[in-house]
């Protein structure tokens, strides 16, 4: 893993339960479509509408020939296509992140 795609998303708190679902569903899609799920996070004190997704890939054109994947996966248009209807997600945003060498799940001494 070269590349982690850092999704932060801004979740309506009254719908916790359907982003959980959502997050669920790329649990299976994800991985299938050639990700590399580090996985879905949702508040849990503090903040109650920030909901992280991290996915990792060897490249940026890992990425683009997943995401070419993603767009014709029905499983995948439908998670998406369930997130409009409900309106659970009122905010997303993509950031690409690296790991810092000798940092990443280091195990304690």
């Amino acid at each position: 893993m070269t590349i982690t795609c850092f999704i932060r998303y801004e979740i309506d708190p009254f719908q916790r339960d359907a982003f959980r679902t959502y997050a669920e569903n790329w649990g299976r899609i994800i991985p299938r479509l050639g990700g590399q799920l580090l996985g879905y996070f949702m508040p849990h004190e503090g903040s109650n509408y920030e909901a992280w997704g991290l996915v990792g890939f060897d490249s940026l054109a890992a990425y683009e020939s997943y995401r070419a994947r993603l767009r014709s996966d029905v499983e995948a248009k439908e998670n998406f296509a369930s997130a409009q209807r409900q309106r659970f997600i009122l905010r997303e945003e993509r950031t690409f992140v690296e790991a810092v060498e000798g940092t990443f799940l280091k195990a304690p001494i």
